[in-house]
């Protein structure tokens, strides 16, 4: 399954690489890509071992604001 969220505007390019190291870590996240100009975080993942509210979960503790997550 995939989802794409739409965070606040990032702000330099190390939160790339913040935000992709985390969310790879996490168990049941198959590949993770932050889209720096248009402020979106794509992720593939399992949904039997991880949910979307656990990913949105991920990038806010990091002190990002998630505005919205989509299924696609």
């Amino acid at each position: 399954m995939r989802i794409d969220l739409k965070t606040e505007t990032f702000t330099c390019p190390s939160c790339i690489k913040k935000i992709e190291g985390n969310l790879n870590r996490a168990e049941g996240v198959d590949a993770v890509k932050v889209l720096f100009n248009s402020s979106k975080v794509k992720v593939e993942h399992d949904e039997n071992r991880i949910d979307p509210e656990e990913i949105k979960d991920i990038i806010e503790k990091l002190g990002y604001e998630v505005h919205s997550v989509k299924s696609s």
